[in-house]
């Protein structure tokens, strides 16, 4: 994994709500996305056309899928980054309360960055050997990850990202 620094963001505002509905995206699950599941190889999605190289950004980017960033060890995807418009299957993503995220995920683990660093806290959702990240600045949440729990957990202590 190339490092890099999980960078915050300034604070906004943001008034905690009733749960929202499910907003539109493309979904991210723990399986990773349609016609890319985590596991699959660098080669793999090459030969079908969905992972490419030739396209100016921090990495290799994934055809059909512009708004995720892939991150792969050992020739293995082993986790995604989402952008917005793009949530999980219970709608959370970009911009999502906090407290929406502790009551869709009720057994989240809440993770706290170092002090003195300017990265986001987290909040792990482990389901067997796959996570989901949500990377919050104590309102809204920032980044959404997910991947292999292990990864997932590394990326946060390490504070690597994508690029």
């Amino acid at each position: 994994m190339s490092a890099a620094v999980i960078a915050g963001s300034p604070p906004t505002r943001s008034t905690p709500s009733p749960l929202r509905p499910v907003p539109a995206g493309e979904v991210l699950d723990l399986n990773g996305l349609r016609n890319v599941e985590f596991g699959d190889t660098e080669d793999e999605l090459t030969r079908r056309g969905i992972l490419r190289t030739d396209v100016v950004a921090c990495g290799p980017t994934l055809t059909g899928h512009e708004m995720a960033s892939p991150v792969f060890v050992g020739d293995r995807l082993v986790l995604l980054w989402a952008g917005d418009p793009m949530r999980t299957a219970e709608g959370i993503t970009t911009g999502t309360p906090v407290a929406e995220v502790r009551a869709r995920y009720p057994s989240v683990t809440p993770l706290h960055a170092p002090r003195g660093t300017y990265r986001l806290d987290g909040l792990l959702v482990r389901q067997g050997d796959r996570a989901y990240l949500f990377l919050h600045d104590g309102r809204q949440v920032r980044k959404v990850i997910a991947g292999y729990a292990d990864w997932v957990r590394r990326l946060f202590e390490e504070g690597a990202g994508p690029c």
